[in-house]
Parts: structure tokens; sequence; C-alpha cells
């Protein structure tokens, strides 16, 4: 199969290959190393400039603005999902005027970026139509109303990439609309949609950054208003490599529990019987070569 779909490479082609990577690794090493040589000179490393993370209290400090990202980034990530759900299953109705309403909210909301959402709900609703949102409820609703239009177009771009034989098949044997799509479209889906959806939600995590700019404590905020104070040593550029460790340490744990739910559904029974499935298709098709 894989000689049939590309070239596999001879023995210059894998020579040159080694060359790039060892090349390619050589000048990331050699960047990372002048990095820290310049950090190292201009006194980055100087003990001063770190002690600000043995204060108990700016531990809880930032303990308490981790909570608040976490928190912003829980509420949001479960209200994109629910938007993009609904949203999606209305941009595939069958009355026209569900699907156009849909269509037009799905496309407004991807297309306005997520600072400017962020700034209209914040400041725009609350002065001009007297309704008082906080800074929580501005950062969650802003990255619902992007995120979950652009995982409106995850979900239904999946559904409308099976085939369409697995709908004709089950309207054959009576199934409503409703159940074909949670019987059978949405099951198989998922599966295909899975890391783009959960690549989606760790954007989310990082948007949640963008609350800063309207002032909602967490992470960034906090970052910054350690890095100003001087009788720390204003030491922002420590403050912010600690908050970016933090931040990949988050990314990392959602990576890794994207990857046990994935391979939790390839052990479960219909995951099972669709790797068999798809086994057997891949088999048919050499076969036919």
């Amino acid at each position: 199969m894989t000689a049939v779909l590309y070239d596999i490479p001879g023995p210059r082609a894998r020579v040159r290959n080694t060359l790039f990577g060892v090349v390619g690794t050589l000048v990331v090493l050699g960047i990372l190393a002048f990095v820290i040589y310049r950090f190292a000179v201009t006194g980055q490393f100087d003990p001063r400039l770190w002690s600000w993370i043995t204060y108990v209290n700016i531990q809880y400090l930032l303990l308490g603005a981790l909570g608040n990202t976490l928190k912003a980034f829980a509420a949001a990530a479960v209200l994109s999902l629910l938007f993009g759900a609904v949203f999606a299953a209305g941009r595939m109705s069958d009355h026209r005027w569900v699907s156009r309403v849909s269509a037009t909210i799905v496309e407004f909301f991807r297309a306005v970026p997520l600072l400017v959402l962020i700034f209209i709900l914040f400041f725009g609703v609350s002065r001009g139509l007297g309704v008082n949102i906080s800074a929580y409820w501005a950062v969650v609703l802003g990255l619902m109303l992007y995120n979950g239009s652009v995982l409106a177009e995850v979900f239904r771009a999946g559904v409308r990439a099976l085939p369409r034989g697995q709908s004709e098949a089950a309207y054959a044997l009576g199934m409503r609309k409703t159940q074909v799509m949670t019987n059978v479209l949405l099951p198989q889906a998922l599966r295909a949609m899975l890391p783009t959806i959960l690549s989606q939600l760790v954007v989310v995590l990082k948007d949640t950054a963008l609350g800063f700019i309207i002032l909602y404590q967490e992470l960034l905020y906090q970052a910054r208003f350690l890095g100003s104070q001087g009788q720390l040593g204003a030491p922002i550029l420590q403050v912010a490599m600690v908050v970016a460790v933090i931040y990949i340490a988050m990314c990392l744990i959602l990576s890794g529990l994207s990857k046990l739910l994935e391979k939790r559904l390839r052990k479960s029974p219909r995951g099972g019987a669709a790797a068999a499935d798809e086994a057997e298709r891949e088999e048919e098709y050499a076969a036919t070569l």
C-alpha cells in the first residue's frame, strides 16, 4: 500500500533525509545554546531575579490565577462544544431558513477576531446596552462564540465526509433522521473529528490569556503584574518563562488525555469493528492492484 501511494526512498534519499535531520537538529540546538548564553551574559539567571518564586504569597497568587484560567477554559470548552453541535445541526437542517440563519451566525462569528468579540461583550454590551457582563463571562462568551463557530464547521465537515451509503442504508431500514444522525453518522464521524476537536480545545485554553486585556485575573494578567514590581527586580522575563512552562504543561496534559481517549475508543467494540472493517477494505483494495 505504501509503495503504491508514494515512492520508497532509495539509499541516496535516506542519506539525504538523515543529513537534513541532523543539520536541522544542530541548528535548533545552536539557537537554544545562543539564547541561553545571552541569558547568562545579561544576568537573567541572577538568583535575585528568581527569588520571587520562593514567596508563599506569590505562589498562592499564581495558583489563583491558574484556577481562574482553568475555570474560564472549562466553561468555554463545554459551551463551545454545545454551540458547535447545535449550529452544525442547524447548518445540516433540511429547512432552508434554519440552515441559512445558522450559516450566517457561524460565518459571522468565525470572521470577527476573538479580541474584538471580547471587547464588544465587555465594553460595548455593558455600556451600550446597560447589561453588566463581568470580565469572566466576557472571556467565556467570546471564546464560546468564536471557537464554537469553528467547531460547528468541524462537526459539519466530519459528518459530510462520511459516504452517503451510510445514511442511505439507515434510511432504507426505516430510521428517522435523528436516529440516523445519533446512531449511525455521529459515532463514526467523532472518531475522525476527535484530533481536530481536541486541537481546537487547546486553542481555547491558550486564548484565555486574552482576558488580561480586560483585567481578568488569569495567568498572563498576574505575570504582567509580578513582572512590573520593582521591589522584586522587575522580573518580567523570568515570570513569563514560568507562566509559559505552566501553559506548556497544561497543553501537554490535554494532549495526553486526548491520546488516552483515542486509545479507549480504539479498544471499544465499535472502535475495534471499525478498525477491522477499515483493514478489510485496505486488503480488498490492495488485492485489486
